[in-house]
């Protein structure tokens, strides 16, 4: 299980999805790239990345599970912001980092709000027990917190009820992290593989089933910089063939269960639409 403080020298941003005790708001403003490649070349681009940067302490050994349950409204407030391109969009999540299958009342997730303004993503987020969080989301209770996350949790509360939001989606996936050091330190590059979901059963710990919601032969790779990404990244992207491309997962997971048509700024069905993945499978993440 990995380490609940960051590696010395290294900063929260630099640790990734450090499994913290509850404590102050974190928050992040990004600029962020997308791409999209086959999962056969990761071994290319992974072995080009640990040459200059540094592979996330937490995600030694193949990586961890990132699993994501992601809040809108009845007619998908958010989805459609993101699809429409909309200068200034959020989206509501609680997310869990390492096995799902592990989780329970007291496990640490973060609730975040994620949004765009113009280029730049900012995340914001609180970690939480797992109850507290379900109290907070599904229950729209304020609970217990620090001074310094009154604020942030009061806006989260006001989306909830203002909107009336309710889970709608639920993302997982494995993923590989390297940040930055040096004078690259706030940059960071992750590879995601084996995007699958589900549309029910929103328990983050719950033993269900979960289908792929990005064909198995293609990874995620999103390049995050403070300023801009380095041109040695975007040339070795173009080396390796990696399409640049507009893609959310939440969008994919609304569209995979047939929520709304297949957007045309995101991953075809070339492989079976929700194949399913095995339950067992999925206790690697």
């Amino acid at each position: 299980m990995p380490s609940a403080r960051p590696a010395p020298g290294r900063s929260d941003d630099q640790a990734g999805h450090a499994l913290r005790a509850p404590s102050k708001l974190h928050a992040f403003n990004r600029y962020e790239i997308k791409y999209l490649m086959p999962s056969s070349a990761v071994p290319a681009l992974r072995k080009e990345l640990a040459s200059r940067l540094d592979v996330d302490s937490h995600g030694v050994g193949g990586g961890y599970g990132v699993w994501s349950v992601y809040y809108d409204t009845r007619d998908l407030r958010f989805y459609w912001e993101k699809i429409e391109g909309l200068r200034f969009r959020r989206k509501l999540r609680v997310r869990h980092y390492g096995d799902r299958l592990t989780v329970n009342d007291h496990s640490t997730v973060f609730v975040e709000i994620k949004q765009r303004v113009n280029r730049v993503t900012q995340k914001r987020r609180v970690a939480l027990p797992y109850h507290l969080a379900r109290d907070l989301l599904d229950r729209r209770v304020m609970v217990e917190h620090e001074p310094t996350q009154r604020a942030f949790l009061e806006e989260v509360l006001d989306l909830l009820c203002r909107l009336d939001l309710r889970p709608v989606a639920m993302t997982g996936y494995q993923r590989e992290a390297f940040v930055g050091r040096g004078a690259e330190a706030g940059l960071r590059v992750t590879v995601d593989r084996r995007v699958r979901g589900r549309d029910r059963d929103f328990h983050l710990g719950a033993d269900a089933e979960n289908r792929l919601i990005v064909p198995a032969r293609l990874a995620v790779v999103e390049m995050k910089a403070n300023e801009r990404v380095p041109y040695w990244l975007t040339d070795l992207a173009a080396g390796l063939s990696m399409s640049v491309v507009r893609i959310s997962k939440y969008c994919q997971g609304v569209e995979a269960f047939g929520r709304v048509p297949r957007s045309i700024f995101h991953v075809s069905d070339d492989e079976p639409a929700g194949a399913a993945v095995p339950a067992t499978a999925l206790s690697e993440a």
